[in-house]
């Protein structure tokens, strides 16, 4: 087998596995439904929209938003704003329910409520305004920690935190006090999906050079 030939398999498995490795990596990636108003990354999202770990997604006051990931769904209420961790989100502000049977946690400021149990579907409800976290246990036990302790909340019960003096809620006042949108982010050049297509255009532009003959375009000719 040619040299020129052994050269042009190894480019085009190349090619094909970029691509497949690329996306398989992004299996958090979820989907966004939004009614009403509501902004992801600073910028208006139209009615549905790709969502990815790290993404912040905010409801106005008459609007509401729904991520559906595998085995978990996200309902986030009005006038929220709330992190896409993939496994989890973290809550700046507002309040989110979640149904999940892959144990997604859900953050707001120190306190972590987790499903107890991923034996069955969990569904619970957590808000956080301006530091006071309510958690209610609609469908199985939850396990919520504060940092430093962990305690069983049990379906049907509610229960209070008091988070407004974390590190955490300090750096959100000091936020919202200097007028800063916290839900801006960066471009769309910076999104997860945006530096996949930057990276295959650039990989296919590097082997289709490789696949060009190794002779000139234009040899000369010898007078």
């Amino acid at each position: 087998m040619s040299l020129s030939t052994l050269r042009n398999a190894f480019v085009w498995n190349l090619v094909l596995a970029l691509p497949a490795s690329m996306f398989a990596a992004d299996s958090a990636a979820a989907m966004l439904y939004a009614k009403g108003t509501a902004w992801l990354n600073g910028s208006s999202v139209p009615k549905t929209s790709a969502v990815f770990p790290g993404d912040l997604v905010q409801t106005k006051p008459d609007s509401v938003v729904n991520i559906n990931a595998s085995g978990s769904s996200v309902i986030i209420l009005s006038d929220s704003l709330v992190k896409y961790e993939g496994g989890s989100v973290a809550i700046e502000h507002g309040t989110v329910t979640v149904a999940t049977s892959k144990g997604m946690t859900t953050r707001a400021g120190e306190i972590t409520v987790s499903p107890a149990s991923n034996a069955a579907l969990t569904e619970f409800e957590v808000s956080d305004l301006d530091g006071t976290v309510q958690i209610v246990a609609r469908k199985g036990d939850l396990s919520v920690s504060d940092g430093t302790e962990t305690s069983r909340l049990a379906q049907g019960d509610q229960a209070t935190r008091d988070d407004s003096q974390s590190d955490e809620n300090k750096k959100k006042k000091r936020r919202r006090g200097a007028g800063a949108a916290p839900a801006a982010g960066g471009g769309v050049l910076d999104s997860p999906l945006a530096m996949k297509i930057g990276a295959v255009a650039v990989f296919g532009l590097g082997a289709w050079v490789l696949l060009q003959d190794d002779e000139p375009a234009s040899p000369s000719k010898p007078n």
